[in-house]
């Protein structure tokens, strides 16, 4: 049976880590709408619009001890165990999140995809909730609607660097990128060899960049600027709505979190620590 692995870097206590995983007034912050949480009794729920499959009763507790929790989830026809907890390592304070099972990496379907991205979503807004900074957002699992807004302390150009200098986007994205920069260039995640079906640039300047996937699908990023900062405006459009892309969505949601991290914090480190996820290609992934 297959197992995944994702952790991340925090500067925060280990303590303070686990009041947020095991607490519902922790879980209600960074996780999902709704939260009951009594380790002694046995509970641990969680629930809402921000959950896939989001009605309450899905989660039972495993066990738990000072440093991790651990709960079994039935969601799409499959029950998952799952258990998110704090290591320590190389002087580094870790999360860490194992799942089992865990889809193959581009298995295609859309909760394979949502299984993919929910986590990374989850644990950036575990990150900032433990580091003491606002949580950077969720996705809505009772609408079809995906339309995002931030703020964030820099310029517009910044961001656009940001979105298509490849080097820059692989140190807060965490994965290769190959782009041709003009309006009517390729690009893509990983690279052009790899991939047959590169999405295409059909705005690019400094207040907008939009691509155009091959299956109909626009990705945007409108940004206006004052006084030294942005404000972001990201959106989805062009999809089925009787089927929206939620693994797509919280893929780009969990990379921003880093994104607006890197261009506000001194001292930056990508929180992005190590992916162990099954049938993930060699060098699609640049982590430090």
């Amino acid at each position: 049976m297959s197992t995944g692995t994702i952790r991340v870097r925090t500067s925060a206590p280990a303590a303070r880590i686990h009041e947020a995983l095991t607490t519902a007034e922790g879980l209600r912050t960074w996780l999902a709408e709704h939260a009951q949480v009594d380790l002694e009794g046995g509970h641990y729920e969680f629930w809402g619009r921000y959950t896939p499959e989001g009605e309450r009763g899905r989660q039972k507790l495993l066990d738990h001890d000072d440093r991790s929790v651990r709960f079994s989830w039935a969601l799409y026809g499959t029950e998952y165990t799952v258990e998110l907890g704090v290591e320590q390592g190389d002087g580094e304070t870790l999360i860490a999140m194992t799942q089992t099972p865990y889809p193959t990496w581009s298995v295609g379907d859309e909760q394979s995809e949502i299984l993919q991205t929910f986590w990374p979503l989850a644990l950036a807004n575990l990150v900032e909730h433990v580091e003491g900074r606002p949580v950077f957002g969720f996705c809505d699992f009772t609408t079809p609607e995906q339309r995002f807004e931030t703020d964030i302390a820099a310029t517009p150009a910044a961001i656009i660097d940001a979105l298509t200098d490849p080097d820059v986007f692989a140190r807060w994205f965490g994965a290769r990128m190959e782009i041709e920069p003009h309006v009517g260039g390729r690009w893509t995640m990983g690279s052009f060899e790899q991939n047959e079906h590169p999405a295409k640039i059909i705005a690019l300047d400094e207040g907008h960049f939009a691509l155009d996937f091959q299956e109909g699908m626009v990705a945007s990023w409108e940004l206006k600027g004052s006084e030294g900062r942005t404000h972001l405006t990201f959106v989805q459009s062009g999809f089925d709505t009787g089927n929206p892309p939620y693994g797509a969505w919280m893929g780009w949601l969990s990379g921003f979190a880093d994104l607006k991290r890197m261009l506000e914090l001194p001292g930056w480190r990508p929180m992005w620590h190590s992916y162990d996820i099954p049938g993930l290609p060699d060098g699609l992934l640049v982590l430090e």
